[in-house]
């Protein structure tokens, strides 16, 4: 064992937790009792409201992981009121940080409460009680010394399931050992998990890949996927959600795979995309020939683009062969595709 926690190499997308906000403080019931106020009639403070609770995307979190040893989230109820005319304080309100691209459900009506997409976004998803009135707001010229105040308010239970979908310009598709994480192990600083056999990657990673000129984009690699992944074969059905985010799909293809066709492995993941969402299948699409350092592999790729009928790009993710023509290909199509948010901006618009 090399002593590292089970927990750090875990990737968590999807939890679901309990959220409580505090209840309210309840009234005070006092009376003025001083010397030389004959007079001093009632002076019972307000409870203090409860807090409420918040769910806030923050980009220092990638994971759902420091979510899923806590289920029950309480913000802080109010005090109570005193006498002197003192009111309780407020309960703080509770502010639970996710990654960005964090779905909100009610768990109990299945009801998508907000996306937070971008950095900063939050909702609250429960209010806090508010705080009960002392006995000071019941003083009236036929009842001047109320001895009624009001209980505090009770706050609200929540039960909510949050659903992790990463953000990334770019998603990496393929067959299990297409050569998705070697390629991003060489473009960018992420290191997933690379060895010569399929299912290496167990979750999605995703790395910022920086070209000349001050010029940078987030790639996602996304765990291999099989045929009937859609339908939960394989690990597909659990990350597909994460490539629905991206501007750009790169479908790496190993052009010389040990078994099999590389024409009929491209095909698979095409109707796996297609399955699982039309959105997803009609997604740009750069086409990528990897592994093209192996014997025949020049012949395998030029038979290849003749049967997809596509643009192909060749590459050897390994000695690096076609990664600048790759990058600058990419480049170009992030700029004449736009952004989720301003694709819904101009859905927005046209509504209108």
């Amino acid at each position: 064992m090399d002593g590292s926690p089970v927990l750090k190499a875990m990737f968590v997308d999807e939890v679901e937790i309990v959220a409580t906000s505090g209840d309210g403080g309840r009234g005070c019931v006092a009376f003025r009792r001083e010397k030389h106020v004959p007079h001093g009639g009632p002076n019972g403070g307000d409870g203090g409201d409860g807090g409420s609770v918040f769910l806030v995307a923050d980009d220092s979190f990638n994971t759902l992981q420091h979510l899923a040893g806590r289920h029950h989230w309480a913000a802080e109820r109010g005090e109570h009121g005193l006498g002197k005319g003192c009111h309780g304080k407020r309960g703080a309100d509770l502010k639970i940080l996710v990654p960005p691209g964090t779905l909100i459900y009610d768990a109990d009506t299945g009801m998508l409460l907000r996306d937070l997409a971008d950095q900063g976004q939050e909702i609250c998803i429960a209010h806090g009680g508010k705080g009960g009135l002392g006995n000071t707001h019941f003083k009236s010229a036929t009842n001047q010394a109320p001895r009624e105040a009001e209980p505090g308010g009770p706050g609200r239970t929540r039960r909510l399931r949050l659903e992790l979908k990463l953000i990334a310009d770019v998603g990496l598709v393929g067959l299990p050992n297409a050569g998705k994480s070697t390629l991003l192990s060489r473009l960018s600083a992420a290191r997933p998990k690379v060895a010569a056999y399929p299912f290496t990657t167990l979750y999605p990673c995703l790395g910022i890949v920086e070209l000349p000129g001050h010029r940078r984009f987030v790639m996602a690699d996304i765990p291999g996927l099989i045929e009937g992944a859609h339908g939960g074969a394989g690990l597909g059905d659990e990350f597909l959600r994460h490539v629905e985010r991206t501007r750009l799909l790169v479908h790496m293809v190993d052009i010389c795979p040990p078994t099999g066709d590389p024409v009929e492995n491209y095909r698979v993941i095409r109707n796996e995309l297609a399955q699982y969402s039309a959105l997803l299948a009609e997604k740009p699409e750069i086409v990528v020939a990897n592994k093209m350092d192996l014997t025949d592999s020049a012949q395998h790729a030029k038979d290849f683009t003749s049967a997809v009928g596509a643009d192909v790009i060749a590459i050897s993710a390994v000695t690096g062969k076609g990664l600048e023509a790759l990058t600058e290909r990419i480049w170009q199509h992030l700029q004449d595709t736009p952004s989720n948010a301003k694709a819904a901006q101009g859905r927005r618009s046209k509504k209108k």
